[in-house]
């Protein structure tokens, strides 16, 4: 009698090979869409948190704060290191996480124009202190329930250059970094989210007069879209211009695509001009691109 023989034919096997490629082929992109999807998901909510933290603040004291860097009509001197990011981070969490001081002239070294200090940078707070109480009980907030994400400059950025190394910024979702904090830990942290007031005293996006007649201005932010730039640079040394630029050079980009609500075809007009835009530079990492995340568009 013949033994029947038992087993898979070359034939069968390339055939399971094929189903099974067919079927990796199917889930791999499914997978990796759910996981966008999930992500963005998170960033806006992470943008809802920070929109309750502004309403909050603005409750406080009646206004937004300022995003300007270098900008003349500020209070303080003008200075070149202190930014829109910063400045989001020091009225939500304050200038050492214990809170947001309202005599602030919103400066980078946290003192006052002339010269008190206003938050707990170089020392330590003292409970036994009445000065030290006294300006704790100014404080409001922190308005972000989570400090997760809020990250010092020197920590994100090898090179930080023209702003304050010290000074916090808010980051995004998207963990693209690994960063070492004060304690020794490494953690993964975002790229800085970009913060502008709008100007509701101005009536343009653009006025090739004066950078200071926008309502909102691309140098709010410019140097921590520089300092992307120059980290990016490290890896690609073919970047050759900033994030938000066009091919020209200039950050008309910015103005006449980026933050332009298309459907008001009167004139140019901004996303939100009565308030104040937020942007994630999404998966990427890189300003400008098509997967950033923002508080206004579709």
């Amino acid at each position: 009698m013949k033994r029947k023989k038992y087993g898979f034919t070359i034939l069968e096997i390339l055939t399971v090979m094929v189903v099974i490629a067919i079927l990796i082929g199917v889930l791999i992109p499914a997978l990796t869409m759910v996981h966008t999807i999930a992500k963005e998901t998170q960033q806006r909510a992470q943008f809802m948190e920070i929109n309750l933290a502004l309403e909050a603040f603005k409750g406080d004291y009646g206004d937004y704060p300022p995003s300007s860097w270098n900008d003349p009509d500020e209070i303080a001197p003008p200075e070149m290191d202190y930014c829109g990011g910063q400045k989001l981070a020091e009225a939500l969490v304050g200038m050492d996480l214990l809170g947001f001081n309202p005599d602030t002239d919103w400066q980078a070294d946290g003192e006052t124009v002339s010269g008190s200090n206003l938050y707990f940078i170089n020392v330590a707070f003292d409970p036994m202190s009445d000065s030290d109480v006294a300006e704790l009980k100014k404080r409001r907030g922190p308005y972000l329930e989570s400090l997760e994400r809020v990250f010092r400059l020197d920590g994100r950025y090898a090179y930080y250059d023209p702003l304050e190394p010290e000074t916090y910024v808010i980051c995004d979702v998207y963990t693209v970094k690994k960063v070492r904090l004060a304690d020794g830990s490494i953690v993964k942290a975002g790229t800085p989210i970009l913060y502008y007031r709008a100007d509701t005293s101005k009536k343009t996006i653009e006025d090739p007069a004066s950078v200071y007649d926008r309502i909102y201005t691309v140098s709010d932010n410019l140097p921590l879209i520089n300092l992307k730039w120059e980290e990016d640079k490290i890896n690609n040394p073919s970047k050759d211009r900033p994030p938000l630029m066009n091919l020209s050079g200039t950050f008309s980009f910015f103005y006449s695509e980026y933050i332009r609500d298309p459907k008001v075809t009167a004139m140019d007009w901004p996303y939100r001009p009565d308030s104040y835009i937020l942007i994630s530079a999404g998966k990427d990492g890189e300003y400008g691109t098509d997967d950033d995340i923002c508080n206004f568009g579709d």
